[in-house]
Order: C-alpha cells, then sequence, then structure tokens
C-alpha cells in the first residue's frame, strides 16, 4: 500500500520524528529509510533495543501510529499516478485484489477510505494478521489465501527491496515501482524483481498477464 498506491513515506517519518522526540530516543532519515515497509515490532527492536517488553512495544507502535493517522487526516492522502486506472482495470477484467501490508489494519482501512478504494480489494492483510515481517512472505501468502488464489498466479506490486524478496519467497511475480524512491531500481532489480515501472502508469492489465503467462 504505502510506496505503491500512495506514498505517505512523510507523514510516517514526521509521525517517527514526534514520537522519539517524546522518548528522547534517536531517530534519523537513514534509520528511517532503512526499516520502511517493515512491521512496528520489528522496527522497535532493531532500532531502539530488545529490552522492551510485547506491552510496551505494542504501547510504542500504537502511540507513533495514531500520530500518523492525525497527519493524514489533516493534510489528506492521494492515489499516485496510473493506481486507480490500473485498480479499477484489474476489477473490470475479473482479477481478485488484496493489499498485504506491514501497517496495522486501522491505518489500511484510513488509506482506503481517504481514496475511496475500498470496495476495489476482497482481501487485506495488515500487521495484525501476521507474526513474521517482510522479507518473509507471510503476508502475501495470507493475502492469496484469503482471496482463493494460487500464489504462482499472484502478481504483487512492491515499492521495497524487502517487499519484492517477500513477493519471490512465496513464489509469486514481482512489479517493483519507483516513483516514490525509497528505494532504487538497482536494488529493486537484485532483489528479484520481474518487473520495474518508474510509476503504475506503466503497468497495465495486458503486463500484469503477460507475466502470468510467463509463470505458466
Amino acid at each position: 500500500m504505502d510506496g505503491t498506491l500512495v506514498d505517505t513515506g512523510d507523514l510516517h517519518y514526521r509521525a517517527w520524528i514526534k514520537l522519539t522526540r517524546d522518548l528522547r530516543l534517536p531517530f534519523t532519515r537513514a534509520d528511517f529509510e532503512a526499516t520502511f515497509g517493515w512491521r512496528n515490532p520489528e522496527i522497535i527492536r532493531k532500532l531502539f533495543g530488545q529490552h522492551y517488553t510485547e506491552a510496551e512495544v505494542a504501547e510504542i507502535g500504537a502511540r507513533k501510529e495514531e500520530y500518523y493517522r492525525a497527519s493524514a487526516k489533516e493534510r489528506g492522502v492521494v492515489l499516485l499516478p496510473g493506481a486507480r486506472t490500473l485498480l479499477d482495470g484489474l476489477a473490470a477484467a475479473g482479477f481478485q485484489q488484496a493489499i498485504g501490508s506491514s501497517a496495522p489494519r486501522e491505518n489500511v482501512d484510513l488509506i482506503l477510505e481517504l481514496t475511496q478504494t475500498e470496495h476495489l480489494f476482497q482481501g487485506i492483510v495488515s500487521m495484525e494478521d501476521t507474526q513474521r515481517g517482510k522479507p518473509d512472505p507471510q503476508v502475501f501468502l495470507i493475502a492469496a489465501k484469503k482471496v482463493g488464489v494460487a500464489p504462482v498466479s499472484c502478481v504483487v506490486i512492491e515499492d521495497a527491496v524487502v517487499g519484492v524478496q517477500a513477493a519471490k519467497a512465496g513464489g509469486m511475480k514481482c512489479i517493483a515501482v519507483t516513483f516514490a524512491g525509497h528505494h532504487p531500481a538497482p536494488r529493486l532489480q537484485e532483489a528479484g524483481a520481474d518487473l520495474i515501472a518508474s510509476s503504475l502508469a506503466e503497468v497495465s492489465v495486458g503486463k500484469v498477464l503477460r507475466l502470468l503467462e510467463d509463470q505458466c
């Protein structure tokens, strides 16, 4: 979702900055870029230490997401170029579509509401549905199961290295989009992306079909 359908990276970064200032913890742009796309529990333990209890990790993550949602509601969120056309086109062609996100469900629901796209998705998987974050493929495998599609018949659209790795680990094709600019194309290609696009405006229903045909 983040970095593919919408670009809320700056909203997330500002939320982390506000949280870490509250807690007097160090946090840099490099820290953000290195962990963008991860689940909050993995981010918190990676950056702030292993000494936090499960309850403390949950509380820290919840505070950060409250800051993020407040900012998203205030500033608004719009779909990235090509997203609406591709979503509508895939729906018209009969594709099952799912969200596989590391974000909390409340965040996903808010973005879908703000962009008016909830009706286009038959399955939603969020942080609460998984125990392992990307590059583990769990989030995408659960999404595939929710919509009743075999992993080999799925195409994942991602913008993050760990997301591409997760898709490939799950046996799925992967389109990597560079528009949000959080990860450079060479790194996405090294991670195994089957197709690199500068934006979703370059991704058509036909290209998705051709990727799936190559899998057969």
